[in-house]
C-alpha cells in the first residue's frame, strides 16, 4: 500500500455458501478464490424488498463503468416461504433483469457469515479478499464507485488486480407473448391492457386474453414518450382508466406516471420527473416537477388517481385537473399502523382497487389487506405485521396471506385478494369478516380483473392470464402459519441501551440550525414486548426495558439524521450549503436470555461515505 492510500481495517471475507447453489454461470459453481484479484461486491437481497430492488438498479451503472474489474454477486436471503423455493429466485432474477451472478442461499447461511441484519446490505471485498466496506439500506453505491475507484489505484499499482471479463453468463430467453406480467385491466371495447413488466411494454390483448393486438413501447428500458414503437417504460406496473378514456401506467422504476392515448397509442409523463423521491424531497406540488417513487398501483378514487407508492411506503394522489401530485397517507416508516393519513405506516402497498366507499390496498410486506375510507383514515381488515403471513381461512384477525399484490373490488361488495407468494386467490367478505380461498395452484398472482362472470388473474409466473368461473363455495385448504426466519439477536431481559452509531460523512456536519437534527423511532412487535422507551425523541441513544414475560419479539427501529456541506470558503455556498438527510429503518428480531447482551448497536450509515 502506498502512503498515500487510505488506511481500512480488512477482515477475511468468509466463504460464500448457498444450498440452492448459483444462478446466471452457466452452471459453474464460484468460490471466493476463483474470484481473487477482482473487487467483489455482495448484495445481500431478497426480491420481496422494495429497497433491495432499488439497490440492484443502482448497482447497473457500477457494473457497467467497472466491469473489467468489478464482479457483483448477489446473496439471495429470503425474508418468506416462497422466497426459500430455487424456482421462485430463478425466477426473480430474470424478472428484475438481475445481469450478475446470483448465490441462492435459502439457509441465510452467508447471511449469517457475514453478520448481516437488514435487507438490503452491500459488502465490498478488496481483491485480496479482505472485506473493506458494509453499508445497509439503499442510496450507497455512489459511495461504494468511489472505493472502487481508490482499490483500483491501489491493487494496480500492487499487482493484485486482475482485469478481464465477469463470471456472468445470462440466461437463454423463454418466447412466451408475455413475461412477468404486472397488472392487467379491461378497455371498454372487451380487450385487456396488461402490463408486460419484464419486456417493458404494454400489450393489448383480445377478448381471449391471449391473442396479442398490439405492443406499446420499444421493449427496451428507458424513459422516453412518444408513439408506441418510440415510447419505453421501465418495468411498468399498475394500470387505471381515466375520465378522459386515457390510462394512466405506473412506471414503476423510472418513478413515474405516463398517459397511453388508447386510440393513437401515443404515450407521454403525466407525473414525477424520472429521479427516485428521497428524505427531503418535495412532498407535494407541480405533477413533473416532483420525484417519486417506486409506483405499484394505481386507482381513481374521489376524482383523483390514487398511487401506492411502494417505494416510500406511501399513498400519494394525483389531481388530473389541477396537475399536481401530493402525499395522501403515511409517514415513510414502514409497518402497520391504522389511523389518520398523517399518522398510518403502510409496507410496500402494491395493489389498488376501489369498490363500495373504500379503496382497498394490498400491503405487501405485511401481508395485509387494509383499506382507506373517504375521509382519508385507514383501516385494516386482515394482516398483523412485518413477520406474520401463512395461508389460513376464517374469521380476519386469525387468517393470514403470504406477501399480496393485487385487490379486486367485486360485485358484492367483497374483495378478491392476489395472494401472490400463496400462489392463491382469496376473498374477504366485509359482511361476515371471513376470509376464504378462491383459487389455487396459480403460480405468483399479482393482479384480477372481472370479465362478465368470470375473473381474469394475472399468473406472473406462468406468464399468461387465466380466466376463473368464480366457484359457488371456497376452495379449502390446510392452513399454515410462519413467521419470518431470520437470526434473532439474543439480548437480556429488562434494561437494554439501544445505541444508533451515526457519523456525518467528511465535508459535513450535524444540521442543526432549526433545532435538533436527528430522530429515532422505536416500537415493537408484539406491542407488548417493549415495556419502556417506544416512541419518537430526538436522542439517537435510548434505555429500553423488555418484557421478560415476552420471550421473542421484532425491534422496529428508525433513525434520521440531517447534516449539511461545510463552509467552503466559497461565499455563496456557504451562506446555502447542501444539506443532506440520511434514514434506516431496521426490524431486529430478538430473543430474552439471560445473561445475554444489555446493548444493541445499529449504525446509520452517512450517505457520502
Amino acid at each position: 500500500m502506498t502512503d498515500s492510500a487510505p488506511r481500512r481495517v480488512r477482515v477475511r471475507a468468509p466463504e460464500l455458501i448457498g444450498k440452492g447453489g448459483w444462478l446466471n454461470t452457466g452452471d459453474t459453481q464460484y468460490t471466493l478464490a476463483d474470484l481473487r484479484g477482482r473487487i467483489v461486491v455482495l448484495d445481500f437481497w431478497t426480491f420481496c424488498c422494495i429497497n433491495c430492488l432499488h439497490v440492484l438498479d443502482e448497482l447497473r451503472e457500477l457494473e457497467e463503468k467497472h466491469r473489467d474489474t468489478v464482479v457483483v454477486i448477489g446473496v439471495h436471503s429470503p425474508k418468506f416461504v416462497h422466497e426459500a423455493e430455487h424456482q421462485a429466485v430463478v425466477d426473480a432474477v430474470e424478472r428484475y433483469g438481475v445481469a450478475h451472478p446470483v448465490l441462492d442461499d435459502p439457509e441465510l447461511a452467508t447471511w449469517k457469515q457475514y453478520a448481516v441484519r437488514a435487507w438490503p446490505t452491500l459488502v465490498v471485498i478488496d481483491p485480496e479478499g479482505y472485506v473493506v466496506a458494509q453499508h445497509a439500506g439503499e442510496g450507497h453505491v455512489h459511495a461504494i464507485e468511489r472505493l472502487v475507484t481508490e482499490l483500483e489505484a491501489e491493487h494496480a499499482a500492487k499487482g493484485t488486480l486482475r482485469r478481464g471479463d465477469g463470471p456472468y453468463v445470462p440466461p437463454e430467453p423463454e418466447p412466451t407473448t408475455l413475461r412477468f406480467p404486472g397488472k392487467a385491466l379491461p378497455l371498454p371495447g372487451g380487450t385487456f391492457l396488461v402490463s408486460d413488466t419484464t419486456r417493458h411494454q404494454l400489450v393489448e390483448l383480445a377478448e381471449d386474453a391471449e391473442t396479442v393486438v398490439r405492443r406499446i413501447g420499444s421493449g427496451g428500458r428507458g424513459f422516453v414518450d412518444g408513439g408506441p414503437d418510440q415510447a419505453s417504460f421501465s418495468e411498468p406496473q399498475g394500470l387505471a382508466l381515466l375520465d378522459d378514456g386515457s390510462v394512466v401506467v405506473a412506471d414503476t422504476v423510472n418513478h413515474a406516471l405516463r398517459r397511453l392515448d388508447l386510440a393513437t397509442g401515443a404515450v407521454s409523463t403525466l407525473a414525477g420527473t424520472g429521479r427516485q423521491w428521497w428524505q427531503g424531497s418535495a412532498t407535494a406540488g407541480p405533477a413533473r416537477a416532483v420525484d417519486l417513487s417506486s409506483p405499484w398501483d394505481v386507482a381513481v378514487f374521489g376524482g383523483r388517481v390514487w398511487i401506492a407508492m411502494a417505494g416510500v411506503h406511501q399513498l400519494w394522489t394525483y389531481d388530473p385537473a389541477a396537475d399536481t401530485v401530493e402525499v395522501a397517507a403515511g409517514t415513510t416508516n414502514e409497518g402497520l399502523v391504522d389511523g389518520p393519513g398523517a399518522e398510518a405506516w403502510f409496507a410496500q402497498p402494491s395493489g389498488l382497487a376501489a369498490g363500495a366507499g373504500r379503496l382497498w390496498l394490498a400491503d405487501s410486506e405485511t401481508s395485509a389487506l387494509r383499506w382507506v375510507d373517504p375521509d382519508g383514515s385507514v383501516h385494516t381488515a386482515v394482516g398483523t405485521g412485518l413477520f406474520d403471513f401463512g395461508h389460513r381461512d376464517g374469521a380476519a384477525g386469525q387468517a393470514l396471506f403470504q406477501h399480496p399484490l393485487g385487490v379486486t373490488a367485486l360485485p358484492d361488495g367483497s374483495v378478491a385478494v392476489a395472494d401472490t407468494y400463496n400462489h392463491a386467490l382469496r376473498r374477504y367478505d366485509p359482511a361476515t369478516g371471513e376470509v376464504t380461498t378462491l383459487a389455487t395452484d396459480l403460480r405468483e398472482p399479482s393482479d384480477a380483473v372481472l370479465a362478465g362472470a368470470d375473473i381474469v388473474v394475472v399468473e406472473s409466473a406462468r406468464h399468461r392470464l387465466t380466466r376463473l368461473r368464480l366457484p359457488e363455495e371456497a376452495v379449502r385448504v390446510e392452513p399454515v402459519a410462519h413467521r419470518t426466519q431470520r437470526a434473532a439477536t439474543e439480548v437480556a431481559p429488562g434494561r437494554l441501551r439501544l445505541d444508533v452509531v451515526f457519523q456525518a460523512p467528511p465535508g459535513q456536519k450535524l444540521d442543526t440550525r432549526y433545532g435538533p437534527s436527528t430522530r429515532l423511532l422505536v416500537s415493537s412487535t408484539p406491542p407488548e414486548l417493549l415495556l419502556k422507551g417506544e416512541g419518537a425523541d430526538t436522542e439517537l441513544s435510548r434505555e429500553l426495558e423488555l418484557n421478560p414475560a415476552v420471550p421473542e419479539g421484532v425491534l422496529h427501529v428508525s433513525a434520521m439524521a440531517a447534516s449539511c456541506d461545510t463552509p467552503s470558503g466559497s461565499g455563496s455556498a456557504d451562506a446555502y450549503p447542501a444539506c443532506h438527510v440520511h434514514q434506516q429503518d431496521w426490524g431486529v428480531p430478538v430473543r430474552l436470555t439471560e445473561g445475554a447482551t444489555d446493548r444493541l448497536p445499529l449504525v446509520l450509515a452517512g450517505m457520502d461515505e
